[in-house]
């Protein structure tokens, strides 16, 4: 009966401690999340202090892509008010969008080694400079362009009268599109940094790269139209490229380093499969009836 208790506290030690640090990932995530939510609150707090000005600026962008004599108009009598909240919930999450980055970076240090952590500030710097580019780009080439191609099917028969929730999301679809697809060059920054990717492995993965930009594209427009995909896909592929150039510059580049990635990443792989047959077969053996004779 000795041996059967002893086994019995080991394997109830390690499940504690496996629950316990699941549990403090969860509680850490949890925390992080409310310091988000509260950072993006007052970020919309402030915003409504300027949202006449805000609401003047994105209706001037979008009014000016329209034939001349256009408005917006909303037929929902509720359309008007979730055009003000999406607009200072926007603007707050833009405001808060530094501090945001940094809770990411807070929840994912902890994992990284000590020479890695040093990262945080080129993180939350590159970030930020891919977030303003890619609102930019979204706001002054890509919506315009958009706004303008759809504008030249409105004739004489067929008058164009957009509503101002739907055009909105086009915006704000644009925008959030452009935003993410601008962190390539920072993600691949940081991958090639910690020698996960080379600039040959990317060359050479062009053609697939191709298939899913243009996949990506049609998932984040969510529309049939072949000029909305295209003019995402474009974009995506020209930030692949300097993408490419950028792992050339700060990764590996000689033949030797980039065998000994390879070889490093296919022994990652074989640990990790070695990993998960042991736990199932583990958890297998655990599961199962066991028998322990008391010792005499």
């Amino acid at each position: 009966m000795t041996t059967f208790h002893a086994r019995k506290l080991d394997d109830d030690d390690e499940n504690s401690a496996g629950a316990m640090g699941f549990l403090d990932h969860l509680e850490e995530l949890r925390k992080r999340l409310i310091r988000a939510c509260i950072a993006i609150a007052v970020g919309m707090g402030v915003s409504w202090f300027f949202i006449d000005r805000i609401a003047d600026f994105v209706l001037a962008q979008i009014l000016r892509t329209l034939p001349p004599g256009s408005e917006l108009i909303y037929t929902n009598p509720s359309d008007g008010f979730a055009f003000w909240f999406n607009l200072s919930l926007i603007a707050g999450i833009a405001l808060a969008a530094p501090f945001v980055i940094y809770q990411v970076w807070g929840f994912i240090a902890p994992g990284l080694y000590s020479h890695e952590k040093k990262f945080v500030v080129p993180f939350v710097l590159f970030t930020a400079i891919g977030t303003l580019l890619g609102a930019l780009f979204a706001n002054y080439l890509l919506f315009p362009g958009m706004m303008k191609f759809f504008g030249t099917f409105s004739t004489g028969k067929i008058r164009m009268l957009p509503s101002i929730n739907e055009t909105f999301d086009h915006y704000l679809l644009m925008m959030l599109g452009m935003i993410a697809v601008f962190q390539l060059p920072t993600l691949v920054y940081f991958l090639a940094k910690l020698r996960l990717v080379t600039a040959g492995f990317l060359w050479r993965n062009f053609k697939y790269a191709i298939l899913i930009i243009f996949i990506a594209a049609a998932l984040l427009t969510a529309s049939p139209d072949w000029w909305n995909q295209t003019a995402f896909a474009l974009p995506m592929v020209g930030l692949y490229l300097i993408s490419i150039g950028i792992a050339w510059v700060v990764g590996p580049r000689d033949q030797e380093s980039t065998d000994r990635l390879s070889r490093s990443i296919k022994l990652g792989l074989l640990v990790a499969a070695s990993h998960l047959q042991w736990g199932d077969a583990h958890r297998k053996r655990s599961s199962g009836p066991r028998l322990v004779h008391p010792q005499r």
